[in-house]
């Protein structure tokens, strides 16, 4: 049975997130659900390599799917794609998975982006894709605090309480704050992230950035390995899972070759 790895971007506005859950529409949901009209009505798993929440975008999420016959690549994302319509979920790349490749366990690095609107009026075109911060940020504040997170810590000041991962700690190889005119954006990049670490380390930011904390307090928020000694949870609108890195990549690994088969958009 090939496994399949599909680069996906969505807008999750709508979405109760990626895991399907007892109530609500789930991207989970809709990619297998498009994946089970290929495989003859079969149920077809997908494993992810990021579960992002409720509102999180993503523009390089990274998922994968078992079908019990063989595809072109290219003919299994317009497929795929065709039948998520008119869901804001679409295949971007799709790659047969060198053996023993899992979308979750393989991966090396994540990276987020976390998008700020600062101005005084309220987004139009960035509406659901922005927090909108009207106090105006000191973002060199905000970048020498980031800085103070960076290395190897226990960063349970930054979990969710309904973090289920085995252990807090966690290496984070970047995180940087730069401003591009009204947007400020905060970039990280790490193996794996803690559930709601970027949102809690980007309230804590804002915070910095809009006077009410000195960037010392960050270090101490993070020696107190104590969730109430951070910031608030940034709003999830704000974030993007960017990029899943791999090595070997699978998108940019030849595998084997597989034969056309009919079109099977309209099946």
């Amino acid at each position: 049975m090939p496994r399949y790895a599909l680069l996906l971007e969505y807008d999750g506005t709508g979405f109760v997130g990626w895991q399907m859950q007892a109530q609500g529409l789930s991207l989970q949901a809709v990619l297998e659900q498009a994946a089970s009209r290929l495989a003859g009505g079969a149920p077809v798993p997908s494993v992810v390599a990021g579960r992002t929440d409720a509102g999180v975008h993503a523009e390089g999420q990274v998922a994968q799917i078992d079908l019990p016959a063989a595809f072109p690549p290219d003919r299994l994302r317009d497929a795929l794609n065709f039948h998520m319509k008119p869901h804001r979920l679409v295949v971007l790349r799709a790659a047969l998975a060198p053996e023993g490749w899992n979308a979750r366990f393989s991966a090396v690095g994540r990276g987020y982006r976390y998008r700020i609107l600062n101005r005084r009026p309220r987004p139009g075109l960035l509406e659901g894709r922005v927090w909108h911060v009207e106090r105006d940020l000191d973002v060199p504040a905000m970048a020498a605090a980031a800085r103070l997170l960076l290395g190897r810590h226990d960063f349970s000041s930054f979990r969710a309480a309904a973090c289920q991962a085995r252990s807090p700690l966690r290496t984070l190889d970047r995180l940087e704050v730069t401003r591009q005119g009204e947007l400020v954006e905060i970039v990280a990049e790490a193996r794996s992230f803690l559930h709601h670490q970027v949102r809690n380390m980007t309230g804590t930011l804002k915070l910095v950035g809009e006077g009410r904390w000195p960037v010392g307090r960050v270090a101490e928020a993070l020696a107190a390995r104590d969730r109430r000694a951070a910031g608030p949870t940034a709003p999830p609108e704000g974030l993007a899972l960017t990029r899943v890195r791999y090595d070997p990549d699978p998108f940019t690994t030849t595998v084997v070759d597989i034969p056309e088969r009919e079109p099977v958009c309209g099946s």
